[in-house]
């Protein structure tokens, strides 16, 4: 066994298997291995991925995968059962378009953002969320609006975490100036966005002017995603959907278009200073 596969162990015993449909998956997926006394490493090479793939499905930190699991209950001769529980792990609080970008978002190292139109989810407060997700959903009951609001806020305990990814996020000038919920909301937004800003090391924000011009993701919202240990992703979301992209050479494509547009946005300084100004100008109405 590696010391891979002790530090997974030593993990899953620290966990209760009934907190979630994820942990309970993790719970039984490791029953059933050393039941069949296999090492995580071995019942990877059967299903053919890693057994570090495997330590993370069973300690809960990846959502379980529908190929990997009907490779396990082929392995294990459990019928179905580890697609079934697979279906139910992979229940999300998210839209299901965003629900593995939000998976991957846990474990990134860096997240580098460009919002077009609408502010980050995860530097929106509440009020803004709501204002924005109600008008998404014009026809879903209030519970089912505040069901994706909270979602959305619990995303941001990523930024207080001790390995808390730098988040690096262009604003386009238009998303500070449509009023989303209102010039009080905006007021409050913008300056909650300034006070991250300046006070995390780990947070750096930059504004696309509209003297800029044309720049790539005009039309859609882009994020780059990358980690210690895997490839980087892109995702892109318009409304309604989204698309989680790990091709390596769209993924650069899509780095260098974020670095150019990087290049032409005002410094971070500079442009808090404009949130700010804006800000000021929403409180005065």
């Amino acid at each position: 066994m590696t010391h891979q596969n002790h530090r997974d162990r030593d993990r899953d015993n620290d966990f209760d298997p009934y907190s979630s449909p994820r942990a309970f998956y993790g719970a039984e997926l490791r029953l059933a291995r050393e039941k069949s006394g296999l090492s995580q490493d071995r019942l990877g090479d059967r299903v053919f991925c890693s057994g570090t793939y495997i330590g993370q499905f069973e300690a809960a930190t990846r959502r379980p995968q529908p190929d990997v699991s009907r490779l396990l209950d082929g392995v294990f001769g459990t019928g179905d059962r580890f697609q079934r529980l697979c279906r139910f792990a992979n229940q999300s609080k998210h839209a299901e378009y965003f629900a593995k970008a939000a998976e991957l978002e846990q474990d990134a190292r860096t997240i580098s953002e460009y919002a077009p139109m609408l502010l980050p989810g995860l530097l929106q407060t509440r009020a803004y969320a709501h204002a924005l997700i109600s008008a998404t959903l014009p026809f879903d009951a209030e519970d089912v609006i505040d069901g994706f609001v909270e979602a959305r806020l619990e995303r941001q305990a990523i930024l207080s975490k001790p390995t808390a990814p730098v988040l690096w996020a262009i604003l386009h000038e238009a998303a500070l100036r449509v009023p989303v919920g209102g010039a009080a909301v905006m007021a409050d937004q913008l300056n909650h966005i300034v006070q991250m800003a300046r006070a995390s090391r780990r947070l750096i924000v930059q504004v696309l002017p509209f003297e800029a011009g044309a720049a790539a993701f005009l039309d859609s919202s882009a994020v780059v995603m990358t980690f210690q240990d895997a490839p980087s992703v892109t995702y892109t979301e318009s409304a309604y959907t989204g698309q989680l992209i790990d091709d390596p050479a769209t993924v650069a494509q899509f780095e260098r278009a974020y670095d150019l547009i990087r290049a032409a946005s005002l410094p971070p300084e500079s442009s808090l200073d404009l949130i700010a100004s804006v800000a000021k100008d929403y409180a005065g109405r």
